[in-house]
């Protein structure tokens, strides 16, 4: 029995892993070409674009995509898996030996916290190293004027002069190099003086240096600059902390963000919600494996059916959407992150196994 069983632990596994892999790279073959359609779109008026640019830098978001939709790729590939298995009777046969539900489904669960602990571990690094390197070439190539999404958050610095205020489009370095800046410079009443847009913004020592500048001051014509430079007290720690999305953090490097920016008074709600978020990612890929199990199961005793399969889909889906209500919710300060990260994980597991107790002891 203990050989037939790890026989058969072993055939699961490998098919299981065969399954993900194809659909993980036919998922990704989809979003290359829907990704770099929509960078064509929005950075094609650019004077360096070109084709080849817009590939690489479609194809440098992709670890951070593939970890968006990992959940999604594991539900599909465990129900695939088990419906291959159930259309041959391997299933059938599996559970005449003997062998429960509980078994079976075993090598998926551990080759789902496998994938999760290889995402947590490798893909966080490799995503978020790929991903700052996308945006350090949006923003060494002047394409985050081109109406990008990926908008900064706006500072507010003070200095001797008057309150600045300061957004760009896109940013790289730890947000010390901007692109598409906006400076607003307030007097000492509080009323906006003059207001800088420039193709790109580099934080220097106590200024900020601008590149090709507009500047509008109340009704004047506006003047075009090769160059200009803004007083600016902020530290490059600072704006590192500031600035810097979560996506392009490592894992390991996520501690001393949280760290770092509580030590300069900044909420760090967004660095610990990624945190926490990839802490259970393991755990949710296993859940998964238990959402999948119920339409497994389903297929078993009653065949397969076209309406339980959408009805596993849909149960991913809505955990996927609840999930990211709550954490909207914890970057907001509701609710703690971890709490968020890990109630759709608990929600998942506690249906999956109720449904599937019932199934073998009811």
């Amino acid at each position: 029995m203990n050989v037939l069983f790890s026989t058969i632990s072993r055939y699961f596994f490998v098919r299981y892993m065969s399954t993900f892999l194809i659909y993980c790279l036919g998922l990704l073959l989809v979003i290359l070409l829907v990704d770099f359609n929509e960078t064509s779109r929005r950075l094609s008026r650019a004077e360096d674009y070109t084709v080849t640019l817009g590939l690489l830098i479609s194809a440098l978001r992709l670890p951070t995509v593939l970890q968006l939709i990992i959940p999604f790729v594991v539900l599909i590939a465990s129900i695939a898996t088990l419906m291959q298995l159930n259309r041959k009777y391997e299933l059938v046969v599996t559970r005449a030996a003997g062998i429960s539900a509980w078994q079976f489904l075993a090598p998926l669960i551990i080759a789902n916290l496998m994938i999760g602990a290889v995402s947590v571990t490798g893909l966080s690094t490799l995503a978020a190293n790929a991903m700052q390197k996308a945006e350090d070439l949006v923003v060494e190539r002047n394409l985050g004027s081109q109406r990008s999404t990926n908008v900064a958050p706006w500072l507010r610095q003070r200095t001797k002069d008057g309150d600045t205020v300061l957004g760009a489009r896109a940013s790289s370095e730890g947000g010390t190099k901007l692109s598409g800046a906006t400076f607003f410079l307030f007097d000492k009443d509080q009323r906006i003086k003059e207001r800088l847009e420039a193709e790109s913004a580099v934080l220097g020592d106590g200024v900020w240096e601008l590149k090709n500048v507009k500047r509008i001051r109340g009704s004047q014509p506006v003047e075009l600059l090769d160059s200009a430079t803004v007083a600016t007290s902020l530290k490059a720690e600072f704006v590192g902390e500031s600035l810097a999305s979560p996506e392009t953090v490592p894992f390991f490097e996520l501690r001393g963000k949280i760290a770092t920016a509580k030590s300069f008074g900044l909420p760090a709600t967004t660095y610990e919600m990624q945190f926490h978020r990839l802490v259970a990612l393991p755990a949710l890929l296993a859940a998964m494996t238990l959402i999948a199990a119920m339409v497994s199961l389903k297929f078993v005793r009653f065949g397969q059916s076209l309406t339980v399969i959408l009805g596993g889909i849909l149960a991913g889906f809505v955990l996927y959407v609840v999930s990211e209500l709550i954490q909207a919710f914890a970057n907001a300060g509701t609710i703690p992150p971890v709490v968020a990260a890990w109630l759709p994980v608990l929600v998942a597991s506690a249906l999956g196994t109720t449904v599937l107790l019932h199934k073998e002891d009811g």
